[in-house]
């Protein structure tokens, strides 16, 4: 009888069975370079630093060597820059060993246009028998040192060798990045620009909420301050901090709110209009819906600062002077208050209403978070932003309503009505635009239509599905 093993070992043990660690080079004992380096190492690679003082160098990390120039580059056909373009020139003496080399180039420059070219080109241009790929100048040594997260997951990398960026995106896949292809070298002074914009998805947004700010603060200042000096010789300017700063904030961010799913449903308008989803948007809403998380994420913030500057009314100077003099008077009058109903029912309503819209606005940012994102599939993730969404705005909108109640009747002041009516207008709109989609043969053709329908032809009478 033959005795079969019961276990068959893929590999040999031993340490002739494990495969060479491939080497690599890293130019640059910096910060940057210290943490690519650590980074490399835990991933499995071995490390070479290339140092001008290769035994002062400063620590590195466990594991790696430190030797020249020279030495280091003959022996890997990667080499990492982790220098600044200024201390390029010493790269020229090194031509020989870099020839054929796959040069990585990471630097960035403190400001834009600093160089009439990129440094990835100028690094090419020093060095013309190496290839360069600008790469991995997009992540910081804290990303390198914690691992990817939803932030900084990608590595943008462009070059003019095809084998080269596809070793370089290898290594990028291996520590755990997502390796994306800008194309050749001259779109470096592209990447070299990107570390440098400041915000450039909330630029928008910050300016729509700053103008906002602006002019819905002068409107209430004249209507509740100027007024008051002009036409009864009042100083409230006191109001400005508390009590003006408690009106815009709200204000702006039911509007704000609006502003973020307005762009959902003139879309789906636009949709029904041309009867087909495969049609660009205009570039106006195209760039108005990639913006909606951060005029959302806005609007939260001004919602936040409303709740608190309500909780503080009660112990501001004003509110207890006005309390205990009202008190006083009663006294001395001896008369009391005849307990309201409605308004009983207004105010109680007006705040549950206000902490239930807080509270799915909350929910609304959360679920916005990267890490929270993740965790919800596309059905749960659409749910909560588009039909909660939607639920947000009512409450808002219906909170404003309630805070106005007869309010929309009493004489306007100098012609002004009051704040609170201006930012219902946008919400209203929306929310009636909103029903109307809802409608039943309309929600029929719209859901039609981002299946993959298409309204066929005036000249032509059947229809014709579309490939999806």
């Amino acid at each position: 009888w033959e005795v079969k093993p019961e276990s068959v070992s893929l590999y040999p043990l031993g340490t002739a069975a494990a495969p060479e660690q491939e080497l690599l080079c890293i130019f640059g004992t910096g910060d940057f370079g210290r943490s690519l380096g650590q980074r490399l190492l835990h991933s499995g690679y071995r490390v070479v630093y290339g140092s001008r003082r290769p035994h002062s160098c400063g620590p590195l990390p466990q594991g790696a060597q430190a030797m020249s120039h020279e030495a280091a580059a003959q022996l890997a056909s990667l080499v990492f820059l982790c220098i600044h373009r200024e201390h390029y020139d010493f790269l020229e003496t090194l031509t020989p060993q870099l020839q054929g080399k796959v040069l990585v180039d990471v630097s960035n420059n403190p400001k834009k246009n600093l160089y009439p070219e990129a440094n990835a080109e100028c690094l090419q241009r020093l060095i013309p028998g190496a290839h360069v790929v600008k790469a991995f100048n997009t992540l910081s040594a804290w990303a390198l040192q914690n691992g990817p997260s939803d932030a900084n997951r990608q590595v943008y990398l462009c070059g003019n060798g095809a084998e080269a960026k596809q070793a370089v995106a290898e290594v990028a896949t291996k520590l755990g990045f997502a390796a994306l292809d800008k194309g050749s070298l001259s779109a470096a002074k592209e990447l070299e620009d990107f570390p440098l914009q400041l915000f450039p998805e909330w630029r928008m947004p910050l300016y729509v909420a700053v103008g906002l700010t602006a002019l819905i603060f002068v409107y209430v200042v004249i209507r509740d301050v100027v007024y008051a000096f002009v036409e009864q010789g009042k100083d409230n300017s006191f109001r400005i901090m508390v009590s003006l700063a408690n009106k815009v904030f709200p204000i702006v961010s039911l509007i704000m709110l609006s502003l973020c799913y307005l762009p959902g449903v003139i879309a789906g308008f636009i949709q029904l209009y041309r009867g087909t989803k495969y049609r660009r948007f205009p570039d106006w809403l195209d760039r108005w819906m990639l913006c909606r998380k951060q005029l959302g994420l806005i609007a939260l913030g001004f919602a936040f600062l409303h709740m608190v500057y309500t909780l503080i009314i009660p112990i501001r100077y004003y509110v207890r002077f006005r309390l205990s003099a009202n008190t006083i008077s009663q006294i001395r009058e001896n008369r009391t208050s005849v307990f309201d109903t409605t308004t009983a029912w207004r105010t109680d309503s007006y705040y549950s209403i206000g902490i239930l819209g807080f509270s799915l606005f909350l929910l609304l940012g959360i679920t916005s978070l990267p890490s929270v994102s993740n965790a919800l599939s596309w059905r749960e993730f659409s749910f909560i932003q588009s039909k909660l969404g939607y639920l947000t705005v009512f409450f808002c909108t219906l909170h404003t309503y309630l805070y106005g109640w007869s309010g929309f009747l009493r004489p306007y002041k100098w012609y002004m009505p009051p704040a609170y009516m201006l930012s219902l207008v946008l919400p209203s709109v929306l929310i009636v635009l909103k029903l109307l989609l809802l409608l039943p043969c309309v929600d029929r053709s719209l859901t039609r239509i981002r299946q993959g329908w298409e309204r066929t032809d005036m000249q032509d009478g059947s229809e014709k599905p579309l490939l999806t």
